[in-house]
């Protein structure tokens, strides 16, 4: 009988016709300490092996049905039992039939009559020789094991210092642009209240004096001096709109980076979307060959969630932008990216973001948070942005992110998170 595959001693299955040779060799490799299987037949043998596996196996060449060659063959051929070392038993001397059982698999030959010192030397051998190979292979799957999360955690490196590099950059760029903007909007309003005052006084003076002399009434027309009464209102509102406008960006850039605040705190999903589509707003923006992308945002009434800003917002930043490539590279005629969120007993929040592009088939679906895999060209994409939110989402923020598609429909990424973080 074969002992389980745990144990640390070593089996021999034994196979061969005759019992004289089959009591001598257990007999033999019994008093070394082995343990012995015993078949006697290939049949046997083969069925055997399909509920337990000997460290070695001592093969008989000539036997009546499945031969020696044949019975090695088949073990061979099976991917549970082709790495057993098989030493043929044969009284054959031709060289001929020694290459063709080598051919098969075989690692050896012994020859009958059976020397018993020359069988345990030979033995000794291949087990010695099958648990190097085995260590080896151990040790070179576990080395390339260490090579892929070198490379992992390299890559997540690299991205993660892009990340924050833009950050700071974003960061460094709001805060400029905020204290010039400031003192521009700041003194708008007096410019416009100065400016009324002006024209007030200009009208005023017009009111009273509707004659004026030759020079001065030349040089109003020459001014378009009522155009330029009218007109300069309109340009002050335009300017007001104008820095309101960089204003909002500078809040957006603030909120997305969100350097300024502590790394863990509880935000409004909302804003962290929305101020990453604004920083996408020219992505948005139609093209010469292709339409504006729609936007439709259907917002639900959210608790702030406990979470990493910035990293949340590098996830929302990878799903909008891989939509926007998704839908860049079809040809929709009306190019549309839909916004849900959602709370579920208000314990989680659910944002989907869906595009109604050409959708991605499920061989490549299965793919999308593996590291590396992407389906762009060559020097567009790192395959690392939705294995990287995967880790976020996953790990950061013990949610889930999924994936939904339909061929010529669209794809949809659904991300769930919990609204309270439990911080181990």
């Amino acid at each position: 009988m074969f002992f389980d595959a745990l144990t640390q001693e070593n089996t021999i299955l034994v196979v061969d016709d005759t019992p004289t040779n089959l009591q001598v060799l257990f007999d033999v490799l019994s008093d070394q300490g082995y343990r012995v299987a015993i078949a006697k037949n290939g049949e046997t043998a083969l069925q055997r092996l399909q509920t337990s596996q000997p460290n070695l196996i001592l093969l008989d060449v000539m036997m009546p049905g499945i031969d020696g060659f044949e019975t090695c063959k088949r073990l061979k051929a099976n991917p549970n039992t082709c790495d057993i070392p098989v030493i043929f038993m044969t009284a054959l001397s031709d060289s001929v039939d020694k290459v063709k059982g080598l051919s098969l698999g075989a690692v050896d030959y012994i020859t009958k009559p059976i020397q018993h010192e020359e069988v345990l030397a030979r033995i000794r051998v291949h087990l010695q020789l099958r648990n190097a190979i085995r260590i080896m292979e151990q040790r070179t799957n576990e080395l390339n094991q260490a090579l892929e999360n070198l490379k992992q955690s390299q890559q997540h490196l690299v991205q993660g210092e892009k990340m924050s590099a833009l950050g700071h950059l974003v960061a460094g760029i709001a805060h400029e642009i905020n204290n010039p903007m400031n003192f521009i909007y700041g003194n708008l309003t007096y410019v416009r209240e100065y400016t009324e005052d002006l024209l007030e006084f200009v009208q005023l003076y017009q009111k009273h004096y509707p004659n004026p002399v030759e020079e001065i009434r030349e040089r109003a027309e020459t001014l378009d001096l009522g155009f330029l009464q009218t007109d300069l209102l309109k340009m002050l509102g335009s300017m007001e709109i104008g820095s309101e406008r960089v204003r909002e960006l500078v809040l957006s850039l603030r909120n997305f980076s969100r350097l300024d605040e502590s790394e863990f705190k509880a935000v409004d999903i909302h804003a962290g979307i929305d101020s990453t589509l604004l920083i996408l707003q020219h992505r948005l923006k139609a093209k010469p060959n292709f339409p504006a992308i729609q936007i439709i945002q259907d917002y639900k009434q959210l608790p702030e969630v406990e979470c990493y800003p910035s990293q949340l917002n590098q996830v929302f930043m990878n799903i909008l932008s891989n939509a926007i490539d998704a839908l860049e590279e079809s040809a929709i005629a009306v190019p549309t990216i839909t916004i849900r969120t959602s709370a579920i007993d208000n314990d989680w929040v659910t944002v989907s973001i869906a595009d109604n592009g050409v959708g991605i088939a499920e061989s490549i679906r299965s793919k999308l948070f593996n590291p590396f895999f992407t389906t762009k060209p060559v020097g567009k994409g790192t395959g690392l942005g939705l294995s990287i939110s995967y880790q976020i989402i996953t790990e950061k923020h013990g949610g889930k992110i999924e994936c939904y598609s339909t061929m010529g429909q669209g794809t949809e990424f659904v991300v769930q998170i919990p609204v309270r973080q439990i911080m181990v």
